[in-house]
């Protein structure tokens, strides 16, 4: 599972998501209001906060699905 940081971050990019309602790993941002807009700041913001880079074969709507798989992106380019 992820650390507060991230779930602070995606938070403050899903206007959908009440303060009370769980962020999930399988959530489809989109419906929580994720538009392409908000994902490409969301992208720079994730990577500033960890100091990492996602690789170009990253970047699809794929990576941005859901927490998990934006997650799962992340993890594998920090270890």
């Amino acid at each position: 599972m992820w650390d507060t940081q991230f779930e602070e971050l995606l938070r403050s990019f899903l206007p959908y998501l009440s303060e009370s309602e769980p962020l999930t790993e399988d959530a489809p941002m989109r419906d929580l209001g994720l538009d392409s807009m908000a994902a490409v700041e969301l992208l720079s913001s994730v990577e500033n906060l960890y100091g990492s880079r996602l690789d170009d074969d990253a970047l699809t709507l794929a990576t941005f699905e859901t927490p998990g798989t934006l997650w799962t992106a992340l993890a594998a380019i920090r270890t």
